[in-house]
């Protein structure tokens, strides 16, 4: 497939400048970055595409030759031509990184803390997680609740500098504040850390005797945390800025507040919806009555027991359930219904429930329906 024109990858004219064309650049670098389109198969593509034709025109040779003879001029079929990412005419070296390094800083340079030395400074701090285990009550209603929470924090004593006094660190000379040196190894430019500041981009002469040079110790924090209603099992919460410091001055990483909803003795939770299972007298189940169950808000609801109710049995309390965690409409509660065999019982109770037997062949349909069907099964078996 043929190769499309360079100033149509980077959607600028022949004529633009160095800045127009860095511009565009950056901008294609935004929009087709890997990392921000993890659902476009071909943004990977299109993104060294960007790469290889700006490689090509900021070089002032290098755009001349394209300029008049096209991708040919670096198909080696030009006298003293080259592909883009390699020599052209005797000149200078390149590599693929070398457009993109051009506009790095523009591009994540609030991410990784700015152009050159300062990179390394505001690196930014870890994310924390901190798990939270509350009661069902309060996931009910929502609360407010300090925790404490060990982290990384910015060193008083050198005001996160890293260095005694507060005194600024210098860029290092070994990478020119970049964090990385470069070393050529045949047709390959290899980058690695710098080993002389470790990929901070910069060093400190006297380091802060408080934080040994990091810019941040380690200290309790009590946070005040608002735990909204409805929440359950799995919510996250961020709080932002209250993770780790970032190094010598960087923005600090994000929290992350996982909660765990304890299990509850009376209510059982699917959703928004409640479900409580209630024992229920035999007597009441045969001949109705009202019962009185509880609320998850404290509270209590009379519940009409229909005569002849049967264990499983389930009735809906409408909303008596969780609140939705963003608010609006609350879940439902269900009854479920557990006839309850009286035991213990005395001579004369036993004598009344023999009596009530004998009486009550045709008040159990289950078990008349039951035994019908268990006596079908023997006899086609005996057939």
């Amino acid at each position: 497939m043929a190769k499309r024109d360079y100033y149509d990858v980077l959607g600028v004219a022949k004529n633009a400048s160095a800045d127009e064309l860095k511009k565009a650049y950056r901008t294609k670098a935004k929009e087709l970055h890997p990392d921000r389109n993890a659902d476009n198969p071909d943004a990977e593509a299109q993104f060294k595409d960007a790469n290889e034709a700006y490689e090509v025109l900021k070089d002032p040779e290098k755009k001349a030759a394209y300029d008049r003879y096209g991708h040919a001029a670096f198909d080696g079929g030009m006298g003293g031509g080259g592909r883009p990412g390699g020599s052209y005419g005797g000149g200078n070296q390149g590599d693929f990184s070398s457009a993109f390094s051009d506009v790095f800083d523009d591009l994540f340079g609030d991410m990784m803390g700015g152009r050159g030395g300062g990179r390394g400074r505001a690196s930014r701090g870890a994310d924390l997680r901190y798990n939270l285990r509350i009661t069902l009550e309060d996931a009910y209603s929502g609360l407010q609740k300090t925790i404490n929470v060990p982290t990384a924090v910015k060193c008083e004593s050198c005001d996160g500098s890293g260095a005694e006094g507060g005194v600024e660190p210098t860029t290092c000379p070994t990478c020119s504040g970049m964090g990385k040196v470069r070393a050529q190894q045949g047709f390959f430019t290899v980058e690695r850390t710098c080993p002389t500041c470790s990929g901070l981009g910069q060093i400190i002469k006297n380091p802060c005797k408080s934080c040994g040079g990091q810019g941040r110790t380690q200290k309790d924090r009590a946070l005040s945390v608002n735990i909204p209603a409805g929440v359950e099992t799995g919510t996250r919460i961020r709080l932002a800025g209250e993770g780790e410091a970032g190094m010598r001055g960087g923005p600090s990483g994000d929290l992350y507040i996982f909660i765990e909803v304890r299990k509850h003795e009376l209510f059982e939770r699917e959703d928004n919806n409640l479900f409580c299972r209630v024992p229920v007298a035999m007597a009441t189940a045969a001949l109705g009555g009202d019962i009185e169950v509880p609320t998850i808000d404290g509270g209590r609801s009379r519940v009409k027991i229909p005569a002849g109710s049967q264990s499983g049995r389930q009735m809906r309390l409408r909303s008596k359930g969780m609140p939705a965690l963003r608010g609006g409409s609350h879940g439902d509660m269900f009854i479920e219904l557990a006839v309850e065999t009286p035991v213990n019982l005395t001579s004369k109770q036993k004598e009344l429930l023999r009596e009530f037997e004998d009486l009550s062949e045709d008040n159990n349909p289950e078990s008349k329906t039951f035994f019908s069907s268990v006596k079908s099964f023997w006899d086609s078996m005996k057939g």
